[in-house]
């Protein structure tokens, strides 16, 4: 929050600073050219104060930084600035100051926008919340909520914390969160998110989180994070700025000393202020930063928008990235004689009631079937005894492996073969009925996603590093093409591999959980799914809230496309300069007109720099 204050001061002051250039040169110019005053003292007081209030604050900051041999791109305006007030070019040197202070100020309000589209979620919040108490509705602001505490969201309102719902019936709009244009069902046992949209019915949750660790929350940090960074790509533009300054600065010696002329070193001075610096790259920054947050991708570190392009070496947790992180039902074997339809229905109509992890999976094939369903009675799920209930007048039974062969030794011979993956066998009456198979399975465009990674990406090395047991990474491993394979790893074995990696080559990991945060750290890009643990979103550089590879291979091409472009602005408009440069030297162009030239260099290498912040027809390429 401080960062951000002090990026507002700046602003303000840069604006303060930029508003008063414009009205002294008005001031000047009005006085010049629309009134009979000639005593040169009056013209040129408007610019005198301009100079004084707006240039010597800004030539003793960068001589500060001289102090500190940060010998940036914006020295040259210093020295404009004050060439200017020494050769009485007072009109050129408040143009400088405009065009100094008005960059620094674009640049203060683009990384203050930087993530408007998310940062308008704080305007979207309630400011109070409907906290039950003793069968009565309170009014409270969300901050007050505490864990545990029941509150009602009514029709149309936005949610004002994660929860879980209690009571009720109603679907969520989740689009502003996760990118996704979709109603999401809510009924109890559903998870609902601060910032969510509700429907036509009234929901009753419980508050699982406090308001300040809310999903909302952690996306205002993670968005506050990321506009504190000072992106490396803006480190390139002082680079280049200290390969362009002595340029300049021995250009306009050498017109001074040849021609025996100061006014030639101001006007190649001018001339050379290097705004395609100062003002294109960090526009191209925030527009590609801009982008990515309309398409659901969080920039919490700027550099990473450099540094993507240049890895060699991509990594991937399994679960949650390279697969939807919730386990399908792939394989059914029933008992000999038996209606494997009407099993399928009576263990779903039990397993609805169940929050177990596998229960969804059997609930959703069922309804891909279309199976009608029975009322369950008699549900209980007594740890270690697995699921019990009476379905159709049917005892059904549902347990794993282990529970079955120590309760029912003797029907052990008719169970399949043991396999990798997850399993529950079900028992009707007490007798064997059914076994199914589950498996995490991979995202659809996974395989497509790996094999364009080489071709289209310069990707050399593609790893799948899984703390799941070998069988498991190695089955995912080939369905989707990776041939490198590391698994049943510890958090701290993949953070030591990962640093061997990044030693060999640049490296961007892709994972999703806590023990995928150390290796986000060390990796040179770490991209973080969704927003399912605040440690790892804090871990990553870039955050893909819409979970999905697609997202990932948007986040490539954006990078790809603001280096690109940025760097286009900034040696384009170093390359207009350096020929107006030339002009101005040979005594061709003034001090004003320079600054004018200036401007128009600076407009359009602006102009190309806005180019990134405009969403080209296609952002994949598999």
């Amino acid at each position: 929050m401080a960062n951000l204050l002090f990026t507002s001061f700046v602003k303000q002051k840069m604006l303060l600073i930029a508003t008063l250039a414009v009205v002294a040169i008005a001031l000047h110019l009005g006085l010049r050219w629309f009134t009979s005053v000639d005593n040169p003292l009056v013209l040129n007081l408007p610019l005198f104060i301009a100079l004084v209030l707006g240039g010597v604050p800004l030539v003793w900051e960068l001589l500060l930084n001289l102090l500190k041999r940060e010998f940036g791109s914006d020295l040259l305006a210093g020295i404009s600035i004050v060439t200017s007030i020494l050769l009485g070019e007072y009109l050129a040197g408040t143009l400088v100051v405009l065009m100094l202070s008005g960059g620094e100020a674009l640049e203060a309000y683009a990384v203050g926008s930087a993530s408007a589209v998310l940062k308008a979620l704080s305007k979207r919040m309630p400011s109070t919340s409907h906290r039950k108490h003793d069968h009565a509705l309170e009014d409270v602001p969300a901050e007050e909520l505490l864990v545990g505490d029941t509150v009602v969201v009514f029709p149309h309102e936005v949610c004002p914390i994660d929860g879980t719902v209690l009571d009720g019936h109603s679907v969520m709009d989740e689009s502003y969160l996760t990118g996704e244009p979709y109603l999401m069902s809510k009924t109890p046992g559903s998870t609902v998110m601060s910032g969510a949209i509700n429907g036509e019915s009234p929901l009753t949750i419980r508050a699982d989180k406090l308001a300040v660790d809310s999903r909302y929350a952690q996306i205002v940090k993670v968005i506050e994070s990321s506009q504190a960074q000072r992106p490396r790509i803006r480190r390139l533009g002082d680079q280049l700025g200290a390969i362009y300054t002595p340029i300049a600065v021995s250009l306009a010696l050498a017109a001074w000393f040849f021609s025996g002329e100061p006014i030639r070193f101001l006007a190649v001075l001018v001339v050379a202020t290097p705004c395609p610096l100062l003002i294109a790259i960090p526009v191209a920054i925030i527009g590609s930063i801009s982008l990515a947050a309309k398409r659901a991708i969080v920039i919490r570190d700027p550099s990473v928008l450099e540094k993507i392009d240049h890895c060699r070496t991509m990594i991937f947790d399994k679960t949650g990235t390279l697969t939807y992180g919730e386990p399908r039902l792939t394989e059914q074997h029933y008992a000999d004689g038996l209606d494997g339809q009407r099993i399928l229905a009576l263990v779903a109509s039990v397993e609805q009631y169940s929050k177990h992890p596998l229960a969804n999976a059997i609930v959703k094939k069922a309804r891909e079937e279309k199976l009608s369903q029975w009322e369950a009675v008699e549900i209980s799920e007594a740890p270690g005894q697995g699921l019990r209930a009476v379905v159709d007048s049917e005892q059904l039974r549902i347990t794993n492996r282990r529970g079955f062969r120590k309760q029912f030794p003797e029907q052990t011979d008719r169970l399949p073969e043991e396999t990798s993956g997850l399993e529950c066998i079900v028992l009707l009456n007490d007798e064997y009925a059914a076994t199914y198979k589950f498996r995490d399975i991979p995202r659809r465009e996974g395989a497509s996603f790996i094999h364009h990674l080489g071709p289209q990406h310069h990707i050399e090395r593609v790893m799948l590093l899984s703390g799941d047991r070998e069988s498991e990474a190695r089955y995912l491993a080939e369905l989707v093409g990776i041939e490198v394979i590391l698994a049943e790893k510890s958090p701290e074995e993949k953070l030591e591999i990962v640093q061997q990696e990044t030693t060999k080559a640049d490296t961007l990991y892709v994972g999703d959980g806590i023990n995928d945060a150390p290796a986000l750290l060390a990796a040179t890009v770490g991209i973080a799914f969704g927003q399912n643990s605040d440690v790892t979103t804090e871990a990553a550089g870039a955050i893909v809230l819409d979970s999905s590879l697609q997202k990932v291979d948007e986040l490539m091409h954006i990078s790809r496309r603001m280096r690109k472009i940025a760097l286009q602005s900034a040696v384009g408009g170093m390359l207009l300069s350096i020929i107006a440069m030339f002009i101005a030297a040979s005594g061709h162009l003034s001090p004003v007109a320079g600054a004018i030239l200036q401007e128009v260099i600076d407009v359009l290498a602006v102009l190309n720099a806005l180019r990134v912040a405009l969403p080209p027809k296609q952002l994949t390429d598999y």
